[in-house]
């Protein structure tokens, strides 16, 4: 089968890989509809991710089960399904109490051995281990591009509301307009959150989060801070959200919280970073972080979807054949892409 691999920073290609096997009456093989190229592929795409050279990449799927183990019970084949970008066992202590992103045995979908040894998705088949847990059968209503976001960036951005525990009335800002940012601007929107700031620099999202309700904010054009203060009365931001995972935005996003506010870094971090705790202390601040909880969440972010309370579809900018990842990968690299689909 035809499969995109990682070669070397900046170098994907397209190769073929075996089709998977099942390797336990748990797991079910998915031959793949639809997949996604995501911001977290570009961490591995710039070699801030360590992975194997040829190993398969891609995390996010949607696509029919054409086997399934004996002991897989939720789905069968023929079903259309969506995933989970990891996988969790639903029996080690962390699963038990909900917090299945810290699972003990946790399997990250095409990122290397470090994180699981599971190949990604960016391909015509995928081996989904705890199928049970991992996949989700889709209601006809909800397209195979919609249905993609469930599984990753849609339940990326509803995990940074959820775990920032916003509330109708709070005030949200997202810093960094990526399909993350802007999904978990759209969550806190459908959360009845108000005003929720947008920030970013490309003139292109920013449109895309007004649009979504929330109010725009250059990074370097204006001031993030003035216009929060002019928004909360000088008050700060009740839930700021760090949908970068640099620095820089992680303490812009702690500068405009409020005193006694939430600060919930949901971007990609992999490298040791300084967090100025002088100012987390003073103002009492909540700092949370780590991947999102999103087997937790996607029966609700499905539901989200086929309801249209949340609606990524302006997000999907570019529709290209798996033959094309290779300068998919590029044109996403230049940020001229919000969201590519890759289609086998």
């Amino acid at each position: 089968m035809r499969a995109v691999t990682f070669q070397a920073p900046g170098e994907v290609a397209l190769e073929d890989r075996p089709e998977p096997q099942l390797e336990s009456a748990e797991d079910a093989i998915v031959q793949i509809e639809a997949s996604g190229i995501c911001g977290s592929d570009l961490h591995i795409y710039h070699g801030r991710v360590k992975i194997e050279p040829g190993f398969t990449i891609g995390h996010e799927f949607v696509g029919r089960v054409i086997e399934a183990g004996d002991q897989v019970t939720r789905v069968k084949p023929g079903d259309r399904v969506c995933g989970c970008f990891h996988t969790a066992c639903g029996r080690c202590p962390f699963c038990l109490i909900g917090a299945y992103h810290e699972c003990d045995r946790k399997r990250t979908f095409g990122h290397g051995a470090n994180m699981g040894d599971l190949p990604g998705t960016q391909a015509e088949q995928a081996l989904v281990p705890n199928a049970d847990l991992t996949l989700r059968q889709l209601p006809d209503e909800v397209p195979n591009d919609i249905a993609l976001f469930a599984g990753d960036v849609m339940g990326t951005g509803y995990h940074a509301i959820a775990d920032g525990e916003v509330r109708p009335g709070d005030s949200v800002a997202v810093l960094g307009l990526g399909p993350v940012g802007l999904c978990a601007v759209q969550s806190a929107v459908a959360a009845g959150a108000g005003p929720v700031v947008a920030i970013d620099t490309v003139e292109d999202r920013l449109r895309t989060a007004a649009e979504f309700g929330a109010v725009p904010v250059h990074l370097t054009e204006q001031s993030p801070r003035d216009v929060v203060k002019q928004l909360t009365g000088a008050r700060g931001i009740d839930v700021a959200v760090d949908a970068v995972g640099h620095p820089d935005a992680l303490e812009l996003a702690i500068r405009l919280a409020r005193k006694a506010g939430t600060v919930v870094a949901i971007g990609v971090y992999a490298e040791r970073t300084e967090v100025h705790m002088g100012l987390v202390w003073i103002k009492g601040l909540t700092l949370k972080a780590g991947p999102a909880n999103v087997i937790g969440h996607v029966d609700r972010v499905l539901g989200m979807l086929g309801a249209h309370t949340l609606d990524p579809t302006a997000l999907v900018t570019h529709h290209m054949p798996l033959d094309d990842a290779v300068e998919a990968y590029r044109l996403y690299d230049r940020r001229e892409a919000l969201k590519i689909v890759l289609t086998p």
